[in-house]
């Protein structure tokens, strides 16, 4: 099977390292993988298998004004057609709105069947009015539209066809018994972690406010939030007016983040809307007690409210406080929740999600295909 996949970058976020996950896992199984980014391949973040045939467009150009607008994302789509037809794909599988839009354009009359992953809420998350109705209008070329919760599948319907529509979470990341057991250098005990892009979306802001909270009681912990993004400055300042800078590391991005959350005492998910948080699957798998966000859409997908995490609404500051300081308090409750937290490894191992994702291309790419007809290639 020659599959081809699309992604705007490559770089540290979890649509890539779920695309990642996929490519590994299908080149390591023998079939023929096609990996293509518009942003250049010396920015990829996550390592890959060494049959994966990276393509790298370099056509990310930032546009000044509308016309500069449209003649870039020409050149982006005569770029990419010529990518895709060069890799003779059986199915080409694209991640995120806007790739997904320039994939289903550049592909008119080419006889491939494409499959379009939305990766965040659509619901809550803007593009703008332009793409939105490009998104409308070309998500029914697709021969399936992939969502990552059961939430997000009425949204779907709305414009595609039901049958077209397919629910398939993210994979957990395998990690190699080395990287498990790397040292990580700032973990500390009685630490709260959290784990994603410095972007409003993540309501770092949020986590920060309830914090300061609950050092007012719980002098003795610290926060350590891994990633890096174009909030930074202003949640350092923030940290600083709230007068918990001495107490909060923001340590930047990880490729393996595992061992520092390992070392932690207490995982936090603030986001005010999400797609499927990987980073909420991957400190569960560390079995990490977990509080999050029950925002908009994924985490109640993930947590067993009360089982194996706790979930506080979304941007309510005094909700959050009260649940870190109830967990921090409460060695027996956190423990409890640590034990249960290892189940989601099961419900979202690799195997399993990427047995979903055979399952899908065998229907968009038909049964007589190299797919199932290759004696050890299925998956």
């Amino acid at each position: 099977m020659r599959i081809t996949l699309v992604i705007s970058t490559f770089g540290a976020g979890g649509a890539e390292r779920v695309m990642a996950v996929m490519a590994n896992y299908w080149a390591e199984r023998g079939h023929d993988i096609t990996l293509v980014t518009l942003a250049r391949s010396d920015e990829d973040f996550y390592p890959l298998h060494a049959a994966v045939q990276r393509v790298g467009l370099g056509v990310m150009k930032v546009s000044s004004g509308l016309g500069e607008a449209l003649w870039n994302n020409l050149v982006r789509l005569k770029q990419l057609r010529d990518a895709i037809r060069l890799s003779r794909p059986d199915v080409v599988i694209s991640f995120i709105e806007r790739t997904n839009v320039l994939v289903l354009l550049s592909t008119i009359g080419l006889p491939v069947p494409i499959v379009a992953c939305e990766r965040i809420d659509p619901r809550h998350h803007s593009i703008g009015p332009v793409w939105t109705w490009l998104r409308r209008c070309l998500y029914r070329r697709a021969a399936s539209l992939v969502v990552q919760t059961e939430g997000l599948r009425s949204w779907a319907e709305g414009f595609v066809p039901a049958r077209s529509v397919h629910v398939i979470p993210n994979p957990i990341a395998t990690v190699s018994e080395e990287a498990a057991a790397e040292r990580a250098t700032v973990g500390r005990s009685k630490c709260v972690s959290a784990l994603g892009r410095l972007v409003p979306q993540k309501g770092f802001d949020t986590l920060l406010q309830a914090f300061a909270q609950c050092l007012r009681t719980h002098a003795d912990w610290s926060l350590t939030i891994i990633g890096e993004g174009p909030e930074r400055s202003q949640l350092e300042a923030l940290s600083a007016r709230l007068g918990i800078g001495d107490r909060v590391s923001m340590i930047g991005r990880r490729s393996n983040p595992f061992p520092i959350l390992r070392q932690t005492d207490l995982f936090v998910l603030s986001s005010r809307y999400e797609g499927f948080p990987m980073a909420l699957v991957e400190a569960m798998a560390c079995r990490l007690p977990v509080i999050s966000t029950d925002c908009p859409s994924g985490p109640r997908d993930i947590i067993r409210d009360g089982v194996d995490g706790v979930l506080v609404p979304p941007d309510d500051v005094p909700a959050l406080t009260q649940a870190m300081s109830r967990l921090m308090e409460n060695p027996d409750e956190r423990h409890r929740l640590r034990m249960r937290a290892g189940e989601v490894v099961d419900r979202f191992s690799t195997e399993r999600i990427m047995a979903l994702w055979g399952g899908l291309v065998t229907d968009v790419v038909g049964p007589s295909s190299s797919w199932s007809a290759t004696p050890g290639r299925a998956v």
